[in-house]
């Protein structure tokens, strides 16, 4: 057989199974029976593979299938409220519908992430001299050595320390005990050993060279010196540290903070042992987040007897946030995400099923927390559910997809911010809109010829009248005065700047080039090889962009010195077409926060 036959008769079945499926998942009506000489007008019209693809008259699908009519139907008075489907048994087996009972139990919440393995700093030490002088030996030579506790670790040549030995004798000669017993403790605040002491005290031999000796078993770790050095009080000569015990850093999302506590439980792995884990509990949650990644770090303790984990490993890493709380939970699969809507469908028994609105907690692997919409005993469909979805969710009672026209205008209250004349605009800070579905923001609205806006005002509260206009801007189209600003008018006394930059905003508009913006921010990061800055900021109400994180070029007229992480900035930026262009920095970079 030909590829074209095969395709052909692939399109024909394909048609066949989607038209079929479509008559077979019908919403429970009065009579199923419809009298096929009684004319009647169709509803709609729908492809036969997507019933969500809907015409007013007959047509083609994206597929090139012929649409199919549907007509009114009434829907039946049932126990289970509308958009409940039947479903023919048969049709149930051919789809390959499974369900799952909704279960009551604890929900194992794993939070899997990345880490690396670091020293236990509460076991890290450092290793100072505390007078000047000289290394004479280092019995220590590379990083990475094993020492013992009381193990020898360097020979220093010390003036400071030939004084007080001699110190030491002379008090002895004079027989003062308390002078003998000052002199003592201030060899041992030295770090002399007692043993040292008491030799000194025997031998009256003044040692030219003293030895020093580790105070903890470990290895090497940041070695800086070499015989030979001259080293004082201040420098870090090595440090020791303990690998039996150690930290491993890692990083949550912020969705996951609050699931994780002190002392829960572990798992890690590691690329280079396969098969093999660790187990640990969480040490320590930071208190502050990264405020460029928006990540938390959290410190975990292994142990680590056979000295396996070494610093700076990577490491996958497991943390159990578990809950000992019983929650209803279902599987994963039979949820249906939508991104603004998360649904399930319901097996009622008889070959009735309904698709109904949850709302979703925490999430495993394998199972969903259910917080509204399911009960312990509901049976729900993990299988063949977006099908029977699709059916249900024409005549349900809650809304999938909206039919309904969203009004033409609105009412709300907001308070004017800035009058814009020269553009017949004004900035608005108002309150939600939910007939439109927006949230309270600040935004400009056109000023429509109902408006006289020389009686607008900064600063007036207002009730107005908010419509869409075709181009995709929002104008105010009535306003009913609520009361006038305190003071003066702020529009009246609006600075010259401000009125400058309206100004240029618009004559740049007019002559078709950039729009420049007035833009206050913080700085996060200087790339100045790149001659670029990552900087944070407030909304751009000029571009018509909220608030974010974005980078910006700076031109080469412009010093890169001035510019310090953490400082904030007032600056002039335009969009090009490579991204966004710093052209005027109005404002010296201030001292960085700390």
């Amino acid at each position: 057989m030909s590829a074209f036959k095969t395709i052909t008769i692939s399109i024909i079945v394909g048609t066949l199974i989607g038209a079929g499926a479509m008559s077979l998942l019908q919403p429970l009506s009065t009579d199923t029976t419809v009298n096929s000489t009684e004319a009647k007008k169709p509803l709609y019209w729908v492809a036969p593979m997507d019933s969500n693809y809907r015409r007013d008259g007959p047509g083609k699908s994206p597929m090139g299938m012929d649409l199919v009519p549907v007509y009114e139907e009434p829907v039946a008075e049932n126990k289970h409220g509308p958009g409940t489907v039947e479903i023919a048994p048969h049709v149930v087996n051919n789809l390959g519908v499974r369900t799952a009972n909704v279960e009551l139990g604890v929900l194992h919440t794993q939070i899997s992430t990345v880490g690396y393995v670091q020293y236990d700093e509460d076991n890290l030490i450092h290793i100072h001299p505390r007078v000047d002088g000289w290394i004479e030996t280092l019995y220590v030579k590379t990083i990475g050595d094993p020492v013992k506790k009381g193990q020898p670790l360097y020979t220093l040549y010390s003036p400071e320390l030939v004084n007080a030995q001699e110190e030491l004798l002379l008090t002895l000669k004079s027989g003062e005990q308390s002078l003998i017993n000052a002199s003592k403790e201030r060899l041992k605040a030295l770090h002399i050993t007692p043993e040292f002491i008491t030799e000194l005290v025997r031998t009256r031999n003044v040692k030219q060279n003293v030895t020093f000796y580790s105070p903890q078993a470990g290895v090497i770790d940041d070695l800086k010196i070499r015989e030979g050095f001259y080293v004082q009080p201040g420098t870090t000569l090595f440090s020791i540290g303990k690998l039996d015990k150690v930290w491993v850093e890692a990083e949550i999302f912020e969705r996951d903070t609050a699931l994780v506590k002190a002392g829960q439980q572990v798992s890690m792995k590691m690329d280079y042992l396969p098969g093999k884990t660790w187990n640990g509990t969480v040490d320590y949650i930071y208190p502050t987040l990264n405020s460029m990644t928006r990540t938390l770090r959290v410190r975990l303790t292994f142990d680590n007897p056979h000295l396996e984990l070494k610093p700076n490993m990577f490491a996958q890493v497991a943390i159990h946030a578990d809950n000992n709380d019983e929650v209803i939970t279902v599987p994963r699969e039979s949820v249906i995400r939508t991104g603004q809507q998360d649904r399930v469908v319901l097996a009622l028994g008889d070959g009735e099923f309904k698709s109904v609105a949850v709302d979703i907690g925490r999430v495993d692997k394998n199972r969903i927390e259910i917080l509204k919409g399911l009960n312990e005993d509901d049976i729900i469909v993990t299988s063949a559910h977006f099908l029977i979805d699709s059916e249900s969710s024409k005549s349900s009672d809650f809304m999938r997809m909206s039919n309904e026209k969203l009004p033409e205008s609105v009412w709300v209250e907001g308070t004017i911010n800035e009058v814009m004349t020269n553009n017949n605009m004004v900035n608005i800070t108002h309150g939600p809109m939910e007939a439109w579905g927006m949230p309270g923001m600040i935004m400009n609205f056109e000023v429509t010829n109902q408006v006289d806006i020389s009686t607008l005002k900064a600063g007036q509260k207002l009730h107005f009248e908010a419509i869409k206009l075709d181009s995709g801007m929002y104008a105010v189209n009535g306003v009913h005065i609520m009361s006038e600003p305190e003071g003066e008018d702020k529009n009246d006394n609006m600075s010259d700047s401000m009125k400058n930059m309206d100004h240029s905003m618009h004559q740049a508009e007019a002559e078709d080039k950039p729009v420049p913006a007035e833009i206050k921010g913080k700085i996060n990061k200087v790339m100045s090889d790149a001659r670029m800055l990552s900087i944070s900021h407030g909304p751009i109400e000029a571009w018509n962009m909220p608030g974010m994180t974005m980078f910006f070029d700076v031109p080469e007229d412009i010093d890169m010195g001035q510019f310090k992480v953490g400082q904030s900035i007032h600056y002039q930026a335009i969009q090009t077409e490579n991204g966004y262009l710093i052209t005027m920095v109005h404002q010296p970079a201030d001292k960085p926060q700390h």
